[in-house]
């Protein structure tokens, strides 16, 4: 793993919660995307090397809606760049790491995710990032 390539933030509504961080990081919003198969709208902020991920849910079937509804807005995931993410999923498997994902999927920002069962990482779920080399 290369370094943490963002935070992932639940939030309930990206309307009310934009302007929130672009007052606390004193920066605008770059990027919104929505990511239709995780039922998701994304907003990116970034901050010196740091990246901040704010998810809205779009519908009840959503992972992120369902975080909210058991634990109300706050951070949602830990998300670490890899180079080759094949290959760290690999990795993770042969040292017992149960993986949410069979193979990588397409997510936000132009990135392949798989993300790691928070039961095997004390509660926190882990998102592994590869960019997407066109």
């Amino acid at each position: 793993m290369e370094h943490i390539e963002h935070l992932g933030i639940a939030v309930k509504s990206l309307e009310a919660s934009i302007p929130i961080y672009e007052k606390l990081l004193n920066t605008k919003c770059y990027k919104r995307e929505s990511v239709e198969s995780e039922h998701v709208i994304t907003a990116f902020f970034k901050t010196g090397n740091n990246k901040i991920e704010l998810l809205q849910a779009t519908s009840d079937e959503s992972a992120i809606a369902k975080f909210i509804e058991k634990r109300g807005e706050g951070i949602h995931h830990v998300a670490y760049l890899v180079r080759n993410i094949h290959a760290e999923m690999e990795r993770l498997r042969s040292e017992g790491f149960r993986l949410l994902n069979e193979k990588p999927k397409l997510g936000a920002d132009n990135k392949l995710i798989c993300f790691i069962h928070p039961k095997d990482t004390s509660g926190v779920l882990m998102e592994l990032c590869q960019e997407i080399l066109e």
